[in-house]
């Protein structure tokens, strides 16, 4: 079978990943463009399948996993990685990367901005410095805790059973190292893309220009895929796993918005 069938069989097969990845495209090239977008699209998936790859025979990063192959035939893979499953990784890391941003973007000086919603400046300096990089490593691993746990019981939804743990972990199952390989991933990524994003052409903009509505695309983004897997997680009757996945976004959830009305300090704008 040819790898276009296939690749039209997958998005048949897996319609809501290609929904949150059209989602993706579309958000990051209002806030990034198109140059920035294909990059950190191509990073992020090159990232996370040579480091999926590298776990299912040496459990580097992510501890040892194993995919089943079960659906070989039905859906596209490179290797033995489903390309859905890989290709996840870069809306996620962009999902994740919008939402450190709403947190650790400086302030416009904007008129146009609702006087409700802080207006945020894409500060280069902002955008691509280390709090931006360990922010966005921290809630790319912490959405996993989320996806993983209710991916993992996938033979009880329309995901199927296609990988598991050889020893199973703590946390629903999962091993603690699958997080930490999730932080790594994104880590590495963005540590590729930043000096890329640095030296590609200025995003022209005006200086009071506001990028809020631009950066919410992509947090409404990471809420979609995270309301989407509770659904599925209550769905199945993992309760307690659903409920712990819901307290473990008040905080942040709740922060991001006193920040985003102007009820909490603003951090000092870049030069």
């Amino acid at each position: 079978m040819d790898i276009l069938t296939l690749f039209l069989k997958t998005i048949l097969f897996r319609p809501y990943v290609f929904v949150f990845l059209a989602a993706f495209l579309f958000a990051a090239i209002q806030l990034i463009g198109w140059p920035r977008t294909w990059r950190f699209w191509l990073i992020s998936w090159a990232t996370a399948f040579v480091c999926e790859y590298s776990s299912t025979r040496n459990g580097i990063p992510f501890g040892w996993y194993h995919y089943n192959g079960s659906t070989v035939g039905q859906e596209l893979y490179f290797s033995n990685i489903p390309f859905m499953d890989s290709i996840s990784f870069s809306f996620l890391l962009y999902a994740a990367y919008c939402l450190a941003l709403g947190f650790l973007l400086p302030q416009a000086e904007s008129a146009d901005s609702p006087s409700w919603l802080l207006p945020l400046r894409f500060d280069q300096e902002a955008r691509t410095g280390r709090p931006v990089l360990f922010l966005t490593a921290l809630f790319f691993a912490f959405i996993d805790m989320v996806i993983d746990p209710v991916a993992l019981r996938g033979d009880r939804w329309f995901l199927g059973k296609i990988y598991y743990y050889p020893d199973p972990g703590t946390h629903f199952g999962v091993p603690l190292a699958n997080y930490v390989g999730w932080a790594i991933v994104g880590l590495i990524a963005l540590a590729i893309y930043f000096p890329i994003e640095r030296r590609l052409s200025a995003l022209i903009r005006p200086d009071d220009f506001a990028v809020t509505p631009r950066v919410l695309l992509g947090v409404g983004l990471y809420y979609g895929v995270l309301a989407f897997n509770l659904g599925v997680t209550f769905w199945i009757g993992e309760d307690l796993l659903g409920m712990t996945g819901l307290l473990m976004y008040v905080p942040v959830t709740a922060l991001l918005a006193l920040r985003l009305v102007r009820l909490v300090p603003l951090p000092a704008s870049g030069s």
